[in-house]
C-alpha cells in the first residue's frame, strides 16, 4: 500500500481531479435522492403512515385507486369477518377561507378507526402545513359542493396525498360534496391479511401505485439516481485505464522484480477505496447540510438508510469499474513493457 500512496501524492492533481468529480456526481446523488424520498412523502404520506396491511379495491376498477367503489354489502360482510377492517375514500377538492381564498385540498373521509380522524359533521382537520396559509383553529371553511360550512377543529403533521394537503371529514359531509354512497377501499391491518375473491388486493408498497403519478414520478427520479451511479463506475474505469496505460512500463519492472499480479490489483483497489471515501464523507456531510438550508416548502427528505445503502452501492460500483480498468495489468509481459519505455 505503500506504493499505492506515494503514487496518490506524486500525482495528487490527478487524484484530486477524480476526487472531485466523485465528490460531485455523489452529492447530486444524494440530493436526487433526498428529493425522490421527500416528493414520496409528499404524494403519499396518508398512505405510507399506514400500518403494514392489505388494501382492497374494487376488481371493475382495473387497480386504478380513482375508479374503485366497494359494494356496500361487500364492505358489511369484510366488516363483519374482519372487526380491524377499516374502509376509506380520498377525493381532491378545494376549500375557501373566510377571505375566499381557495385552498387545494385532499378531502379523507373513513369509517371509525384509529388509523384515521375521526371527525363530526361539519368539522373539518387539516394537515399542519395549512398553518402557513394563515388557517387557524375554529376558521369557518367553505366548499361549493357542500350546503353548510367546516369548522377548523384541528391540525394533524405529514398528512400529504396527491402533493395537497389532507382534510379529514365527515362521512355524511363527503357524500353530500361527491354524490357517491360507496367507499373507495378497505384495509386490513396486519401481515396475515386475507385474501378476498371478490376484491383486488394490494400491499403497502404495490397500493403506492395506484395513486395517479406516483409511479411516474418516483420511476423518473429513480432512474436519474442510479444512472449516476453507473457514470460514477464509468469514471473510475476511464481514469484507472488510463493511469494503467501511462505505467505499463512501472507495472513491468514490478513484476520482473516479483510483484504478484493480485498486489497490483490491491493497490489499485486501495487508491480507489481512498478517493471514494473522501468524496463520500464530504458528499454526505454536505448533503445532510442541505437539509437545513433548502428552501422552505421544498420536499426534500434524506435518511441515513439512504445514505449508508448509496454509500455502498457507490463502493461497489468503483470497485468494479476499478478492478476492470485493472485487467489489462494482468496481461502484461514484464520484458515487453520494460522493452516499451514506458515509466
Amino acid at each position: 500500500m505503500k506504493i499505492a500512496w506515494k503514487e496518490m501524492k506524486k500525482n495528487k492533481t490527478r487524484f484530486l481531479i477524480l476526487g472531485s468529480i466523485i465528490f460531485l456526481v455523489s452529492f447530486l446523488t444524494f440530493i436526487i435522492s433526498g428529493l425522490a424520498n421527500g416528493l414520496s412523502q409528499d404524494n403519499a404520506a396518508l398512505i405510507k403512515k399506514l400500518p403494514q396491511g392489505q388494501f382492497y379495491l374494487d376488481k371493475d376498477a382495473d387497480k386504478t385507486y380513482n375508479l374503485s367503489k366497494i359494494d356496500e354489502g361487500v364492505q358489511q360482510q369484510i366488516f363483519i369477518d374482519n372487526p380491524e377492517a377499516t374502509a376509506f375514500s380520498v377525493q381532491m377538492g378545494f376549500v375557501n377561507d373566510a377571505e375566499d381564498k381557495q385552498h387545494s385540498l385532499a378531502f379523507v373521509t373513513s369509517t371509525d378507526s384509529e388509523l384515521f380522524e375521526n371527525v363530526k359533521e361539519g368539522e373539518i382537520v387539516l394537515d399542519r402545513s395549512l398553518q402557513e396559509d394563515g388557517i387557524q383553529v375554529g376558521d369557518v371553511l367553505t366548499n361549493n359542493q357542500f350546503s353548510g360550512e367546516f369548522v377548523v377543529k384541528g391540525f394533524v403533521d405529514q398528512q400529504k396525498y396527491s402533493h395537497a394537503p389532507v382534510a379529514f371529514i365527515a362521512m355524511t359531509n363527503y357524500q353530500e360534496m361527491y354524490r357517491v354512497m360507496e367507499m373507495q377501499t378497505i384495509f386490513i391491518p396486519g401481515k396475515d391479511a386475507p385474501t378476498l375473491s371478490a376484491l383486488d388486493s394490494f400491499s403497502n408498497k404495490e397500493f403506492l401505485h395506484a395513486i395517479p403519478s406516483y409511479s411516474a414520478e418516483q420511476m423518473s427520479l429513480n432512474m436519474i439516481v442510479w444512472f449516476l451511479v453507473i457514470i460514477s463506475g464509468m469514471l473510475f474505469a476511464i481514469f484507472f485505464y488510463m493511469m494503467n496505460v501511462q505505467k505499463i512500463g512501472l507495472y513491468g519492472i514490478l513484476k520482473a522484480i516479483g510483484m504478484k499480479t493480485i498486489s497490483l490489483f490491491k493497490m489499485i483497489w486501495y487508491q480507489m477505496l481512498v478517493i471514494t471515501a473522501i468524496s463520500l464523507v464530504l458528499s454526505i456531510a454536505l448533503s445532510q447540510a442541505f437539509s437545513f438550508v433548502a428552501p422552505e416548502g421544498m420536499p426534500f427528505h434524506l435518511t441515513m438508510d439512504t445514505v449508508w445503502m448509496l454509500s455502498a452501492v457507490f463502493m461497489v460500483v468503483g470497485f468494479i469499474g476499478a478492478t476492470i480498468s485493472g485487467f489489462q495489468v494482468k496481461n502484461i509481459e514484464p520484458l515487453q513493457a520494460i522493452q516499451q519505455g514506458e515509466m
